[in-house]
């Protein structure tokens, strides 16, 4: 299926325990949103949320599943998704949770702002997008991630660590796919940075973040703190190659 003006378009789903949450995302995703179509990228959840995903695609071909054998992080699950998708021939590759955080209702913004950018972000720190039922410790980790990554990599993004977007096709093979080693969370700030700095067109548009109602969040206080690490060592990274390149033109 696909979006008037932009071809062939789908939105990859990355599932481990999801299996209260899929059914009722896909199907308000798909009535939403009925040209576009649907990947469900399940890493082995033993919760059984693979088989729901196998019967959700044999009664829509809209929907595809990838089976995965590991549970090896988000970044990775979503890396499997755009290579298949890619192969696939799609136009348009998007991102989103299962957990209804990302409202289908709203994926609309992001297809109309990608008209004119090759990565749109649903931004929660932009004019207009909010979060709903945090509490003010994990907004405040949030807020404090995307200043320090604005801060120690130099780029104007709002919410670098945001998961829900719209890449082009070009923008994913711009980027270099295969040389992306972030699997977790930081994974969002990766491929944002990468965007950024090849001189691509990124735009956040504004979202309102729901927090899951059911199931158990992945993020953790380790997984928080291992993506500020990460992010710690591409900045000085950055700052040191800042300084080579400004001595080599002295």
């Amino acid at each position: 299926m696909s979006v008037e003006g932009l071809g062939r378009c789908v939105m990859v789903i990355p599932t481990y325990d999801e299996s209260e949450n899929i059914e009722w995302i896909v199907k308000r995703l798909r009535a939403a949103q009925p040209g576009v179509d649907v990947m469900i990228v399940d890493d082995n959840s033993p919760d059984g949320t693979g088989e729901i995903a196998d019967r959700l695609a044999s009664e829509d071909d809209a929907i595809s599943v990838v089976h995965r054998t590991d549970k090896a992080g988000l970044g990775a699950a979503y890396l499997h998704g755009f290579d298949v998708a890619l192969r696939a021939g799609y136009d348009v590759i998007g991102e989103m949770d299962a957990d209804g955080s990302h409202q289908p209702e709203q994926l609309e913004r992001l297809i109309e702002a990608l008209r004119t950018a090759d990565l749109v972000i649903g931004s929660r720190y932009v004019p207009g997008g909010s979060v709903v039922n945090w509490p003010l410790r994990r907004l405040l980790l949030s807020r404090g991630g995307n200043f320090y990554v604005r801060l120690l990599l130099g780029i104007k993004v709002k919410d670098a660590t945001a998961g829900y977007r719209l890449f082009r096709r070009t923008t994913l093979e711009a980027i270099d796919l295969g040389s992306v080693r972030s699997t977790g969370y930081v994974f969002q700030t990766d491929l944002a940075y990468r965007t950024v700095t090849r001189g691509l067109r990124l735009a956040e548009v504004p979202i309102e973040f729901i927090e899951r109602e059911r199931g158990d969040s992945k993020m953790s206080g380790q997984v928080a703190g291992e993506s500020l690490k990460l992010i710690t060592l591409w900045g000085l990274s950055e700052r040191r190659d800042q300084v080579r390149r400004a001595r080599s033109r002295a």
